[in-house]
């Protein structure tokens, strides 16, 4: 256990009640979670605020509230801490009480709309392959070296994050590659943490819903620069005309990496088809086994990021050169002669990449058809987007569902139809269950032909009014593509 004043350390305090001696067995910010001698944060969210929750936490043991705003009674024998914000004082707090393991560690955080998984996910299996002990934070998964550690959100919570951090530390990890979304930002679940970098990939149309406008999504990305010490470095992506608006009062070092615009880490596209990447660095031909323009960059995000660490180029190239990338991102299927591509493109700008890719290297006598969906109960602003990007990227579009969560399926698909233009509806079907319109998408390609399958990528469920249903884009193609084939 430990000391309540030990874990306030650097905590922006603005009032306390209580003894500041007491000793406190963990940290929570869930009412429902708390237990006997727990310091209960009561965080005001966008949906439900945290304050109206201490009683409920007093009930259960907890003998530490911290708040922004004070009970109008204070219970005695309680310790009542009063904070500017309770978010960052949950993840300082976090840090303090799990003995400030990401001074213990290297940490780099990911940032953008796009390729933030891409990104980590090559750098953990980069350092891996070069012998390091290595921590992993993304969406698909978290990892301690090999060992799995299932995600639930992009960034975990600040208790989360810190005590991640200090089994990788205590496991021997040198290294730990995390991806920051923009909530996690503004949320403060990275408060906390000293970084030895941050890397932007890039910025599109996403998460309106959340943050309202695009310039409040631009400044919560630019908020995990702001916050970055001097002894840190800042790589942004130079050929995103937001890159440098990232290092606008920014006090790490300044880098960037890009395909077109002067950079420190810069590259030249020599090939590109569905086997791979070539890329011109520095006068060095590398081949990749990924795939279009966008993994360019999310290679030289890399190699950027492990320079800036230390390493050394050649091998980081040598190494670079045989990592696949990660899951959902961009997979091949290939069966009897037709190929399916499963990816998590979710946002207009990453869709439009993916079809640019394919179409950049296809042949132009085979069909491409596009199977794509938009999530409910998020922004919907990019739905017409999306579906206009499909159908006129592809030979087909099939607009199905994607997860609907708390929406009606049909609601969703109307928002989307509304992108699709007259000319353009007869070469659209939309098909409410997405099972059936990638049976669909199978039975109308023929051999050589292209189905994309985006939106979910690595995800294995649907969810439907709350509950998650399994469901495997890969599996489910790989089924249908089978069946097909030994017909």
């Amino acid at each position: 256990m430990k000391v309540l004043k030990d874990i306030l350390y650097k905590v922006s305090l603005v009032s306390t009640t209580g003894d500041m001696e007491l000793r406190i067995q963990d940290i929570v910010f869930d009412s429902r979670k708390v237990q006997e001698r727990s310091v209960f944060v009561a965080i005001p969210g966008t949906q439900v605020d945290g304050h109206d929750f201490i009683d409920a936490a007093l009930a259960k043991g907890a003998t530490v509230i911290i708040c922004e705003r004070l009970p109008e009674k204070l219970t005695e024998g309680i310790a009542y801490i009063q904070v500017v914000s309770a978010a960052r004082a949950m993840g300082i707090m976090a840090a303090n009480y799990f003995d400030n393991p990401s001074e213990k560690i290297k940490v780099v955080a990911v940032t953008g709309t796009n390729g933030k998984t891409t990104t980590v996910t090559l750098l953990h299996q980069l350092y891996l392959g070069m012998g390091y002990s290595t921590g992993l934070l993304s969406t698909v998964e978290n990892k301690i070296n090999e060992v799995v550690i299932p995600a639930t959100h992009t960034t975990p919570d600040s208790v989360s994050v810190q005590a991640l951090l200090r089994k990788m530390v205590d496991a021997g990890c040198t290294h730990c590659f995390m991806e920051a979304s923009s909530h996690a930002i503004v949320q403060e679940r990275i408060a906390g943490l000293k970084l030895a970098g941050a890397v932007f990939t890039n910025i599109s149309h996403d998460h309106l819903d959340y943050h309202l406008t695009f310039d409040e999504y631009i400044k919560a990305k630019k908020k995990l620069f702001d916050d970055l010490p001097k002894d840190a470095f800042a790589l942004v992506n130079g050929d995103d005309k937001r890159g440098m608006v990232m290092l606008q009062n920014c006090k790490a070092v300044h880098q960037t990496f890009g395909l077109k615009t002067p950079s420190d880490f810069k590259a030249k596209i020599i090939s590109n088809t569905l086997e791979g990447l070539e890329l011109d660095i520095n006068g060095k031909l590398v081949w990749f086994r990924m795939i279009g323009s966008f993994n360019a960059y999310n290679l030289l995000g890399v190699l950027g990021t492990a320079i800036l660490l230390g390493e050394d180029e050649e091998e980081v190239l040598r190494e670079l050169s045989g990592i696949k990338g990660a899951k959902g991102r961009f997979d091949r299927i290939s069966i009897g002669g037709i190929t399916a591509i499963v990816d998590y493109a979710h946002t207009p700008d990453a869709l439009d990449n993916v079809l640019k890719t394919i179409n950049g290297v296809r042949t132009g006598n085979e069909q491409l058809i596009t199977i794509v969906g938009c999530g409910g109960n998020r922004d919907k602003t990019k739905r017409p987007i999306m579906a206009k990007i499909a159908v006129q990227e592809s030979d087909k579009a099939i607009l199905t569902s994607d997860n609907p969560r708390f929406e009606e399926p049909m609601a969703i698909l109307k928002d989307m139809q509304a992108g699709i233009g007259p000319t353009e509806l007869r070469k659209t079907l939309t098909i409410e269950d997405r099972r059936e319109a990638i049976k669909t998408a199978c039975m109308l390609s023929n051999k050589g032909d292209i189905i994309l399958i985006a939106g979910k990528g690595h995800e294995d469920y649907q969810e439907i009014q709350g509950v998650k249903h399994h469901f495997d884009d890969a599996e489910v193609v790989t089924e249908y593509l089978t069946q097909l084939t030994s017909n």
